[in-house]
């Protein structure tokens, strides 16, 4: 009778414990190696045992996504987010899961979340940026790149995405002022020579376009821009040498 106070729930629940914490670790283990079809094994072993662990959803989750099968990513992150409402990770990733299957509206409301759950990262008010980009509500796009270059000035990338939608829009001045603003907050970040040439150049203003990609070619002379840009640049030239010839004849 020494077995009367055994309490065998509480074992086996322990046990299973272990064996859901065993499988989830070597599925991280896996998924940190890129190993992802293994990892997915292990993250669904997890499950198994324990159907409310929404970081093994997620680890599935991430799985599906990295092999580019983002419908089963969504089905797995969507229920890693049900299960815990404050997931920033999983609504953030869902946001761009959307994003990649094309859905981008349905992205939207998974980076609003995420937002409401962290208000301070910045990549999420960008990709919802993005999202309302992909979704042609320009304006709204504007506004959340505006938001995000006035709460965080040193994010580089909210001036980058601001000012290639201005050039889309052919709003080629406002353009060339966003890019000149991130001159001034990171005097390192010389590609935004190559954009305000470009706006110059689409203005029609040939000597303000030629002065920004010379800026651009001394600082950057082995990007991967440099030979657009040095060819753009001789057909300035030429352009302005034929403008001189034109008058001369006259």
């Amino acid at each position: 009778m020494g077995n009367d106070n055994f309490n065998k729930s509480k074992y086996m629940t322990t046990n299973a414990g272990k064996k859901e914490l065993n499988f989830f670790e070597r599925a991280d283990d896996l998924l940190r190696k890129k190993s992802y079809k293994e990892a997915a094994a292990n993250y669904l072993n997890a499950i198994l045992i324990s159907r409310e662990d929404a970081k093994s959803y997620f680890g599935l989750g991430m799985c599906y996504k990295n092999t580019k099968n983002y419908a089963k990513a969504i089905k797995y992150l969507d229920k890693a987010a049900q299960i815990d409402e404050n997931y920033f990770e999983a609504y953030y990733e869902l946001g761009i899961c959307h994003l990649l299957e094309g859905i981008p509206c349905g992205a939207i409301k998974n980076f609003v979340r995420a937002v409401q759950v962290n208000p301070e990262n910045p990549d999420a008010i960008l990709q919802l940026g993005i999202a309302h980009e992909m979704c042609e509500e320009f304006d709204m796009a504007l506004m959340i790149y505006q938001k995000l270059i006035e709460n965080s000035p040193e994010y580089k990338k909210a001036y980058e995405h601001k000012s290639a939608l201005l050039m889309k829009m052919n709003r080629y001045r406002e353009a060339s002022l966003v890019l000149n603003d991130l001159i001034r907050r990171s005097p390192s970040d010389t590609d935004a020579f190559a954009g305000i040439g470009v706006c110059f150049d689409k203005l029609g203003k040939r000597i303000e376009a030629q002065r920004y990609y010379r800026k651009f070619l001394q600082k950057n002379p082995l990007s991967s821009q440099a030979q657009f840009i040095k060819s753009r640049l001789e057909k300035l030239k030429s352009l302005s040498v034929e403008k001189v010839k034109k008058f001369s004849i006259v």
